[in-house]
């Protein structure tokens, strides 16, 4: 049997953390795997979601939103200097693989040396773009440079992240590393867990008798609200009324309601806030969007798919997840883009008629290459 360590921020509300836990659930009920899981900050939502024999570790028994500012910058400060005490510490353990699930300080931490443990790195995000522009993105990438290379395997979501991960790292690609094995694997989804957790009520009704739109994200930068709150305004001042509804919560939160406020749009662009079960908003919607200015998979999109969704999306690595599925759109990643994208669903649907063609969602291949990786 082998033993696995997972590692990753928390496990929160988010998309690389829905996926963690529905792969370690369901390699934990393979006999040839024992899981564990070890996260920076504790008492995430997700892990009331954990199959009782998954061994938890958390470094810091808060939430991440508990922090004080200063604790915010000081843990992620602390994991980069002191890493390899840290490790010694609360990790090293007799695991034979370690795998750090997620970009940032668990993947520097993960990254300390073991010559008894194989390491995997998994990248969830297009790297040209995660850490922005400036002095702190050049620095942050000059230290992943080195983190990367100590990894025996690293695992891309999509083949554009493995793509634009090597124009970030061209000598990771060549000869440097080419000990180092890299693999495209999509997401695992649990389709049937999904598909039963779409079934449960809302707290909300939306109105059959005008569009409306569901995105699930993050309130971060990357995933572009005050673009698409930009586009929604423009869209009702020219006559062409629907809802947008948000579910999630970030940083950018009370940014975001200031700006829907300033903008009379309170009726129209409603911010849910954080649901453990999106499931069902996804379901009862007309089309589900996400129209980020870049992703890594969107692996909401995934789930989207499994519910048989009408999807819009921009032009971001999501396309892989989107790739003959017929029930889709990709906008131009611009405000006009996204703009006329609506304005032209607006304009020709028709709620009493408009039919979507049913998928098979098959998840084994993508558990099969999991289990192959890990068997290397």
């Amino acid at each position: 049997m082998k033993k696995i360590l997972f590692g990753i921020t928390s496990l929160t509300i988010g998309g690389a953390e829905r996926v963690l836990v529905d792969l370690s659930n369901k390699l934990q009920g393979n006999k040839d795997f024992e899981i564990s899981i070890f996260t920076i900050y504790g008492n995430g939502e997700l892990e009331s979601s954990l199959n009782n024999n998954i061994k938890l570790y958390s470094l810091y028994n808060k939430k991440y939103i508990e922090l004080t500012k200063i604790q915010k910058i000081l843990i992620p400060l602390k994991i980069l200097l002191f890493k390899k005490s840290i490790y010694k510490k609360h990790i090293k353990k007799d695991y034979d693989i370690e795998i750090a699930f997620l970009e940032g300080p668990i993947t520097r931490l993960f990254s300390v040396k073991n010559k008894k443990t194989r390491k995997i790195a998994w990248l969830h995000n297009d790297m040209s773009l995660v850490f922005g522009k400036g002095i702190k993105a050049r620095i942050k990438r000059k230290i992943d440079r080195k983190t990367y290379s100590k990894y025996h395997t690293i695992v891309f979501v999509s083949q554009d992240n493995r793509d634009k991960f090597e124009q970030i790292y061209p000598e990771l690609r060549n000869s440097e590393l080419e000990r180092v094995h890299k693999r495209v694997i999509h997401n695992y989804i649990d389709k049937d867990l999904v598909i039963k957790k779409s079934e449960e009520n809302v707290d909300i009704k939306f109105n059959n008798k005008e569009l409306n739109f569901v995105t699930v994200c993050r309130l971060v930068k990357q995933k572009a609200l005050e673009r698409l709150i930009d586009v929604h305004k423009k869209l009702i001042n020219d006559k062409y009324n629907h809802k947008i509804f948000v579910i999630g919560d970030g940083p950018l939160k009370k940014k975001l309601e200031e700006k829907i406020k300033n903008e009379g749009l309170e009726e129209t662009f409603i911010l849910l806030g954080q649901k453990e079960n999106p499931y069902p908003y996804i379901k009862a919607a007309n089309y589900f969007c996400l129209l980020s200015y870049f992703e890594g998979y969107g692996m909401v999109v995934e789930e989207a798919k499994i519910l048989n969704k009408k999807i819009l999306i921009t032009d971001t690595a999501a396309r892989e997840v989107i790739k003959d599925y017929k029930n889709s759109s990709i906008f131009e990643n611009s405000e006009k883009g996204i703009y006329l994208g609506l304005k032209e669903i607006i304009q020709k649907s028709n709620l009493q008629n408009e039919k979507i063609e049913p998928i098979e969602y098959d998840n084994e291949k993508i558990i099969n290459k999991v289990i192959k990786v890990l068997g290397e």
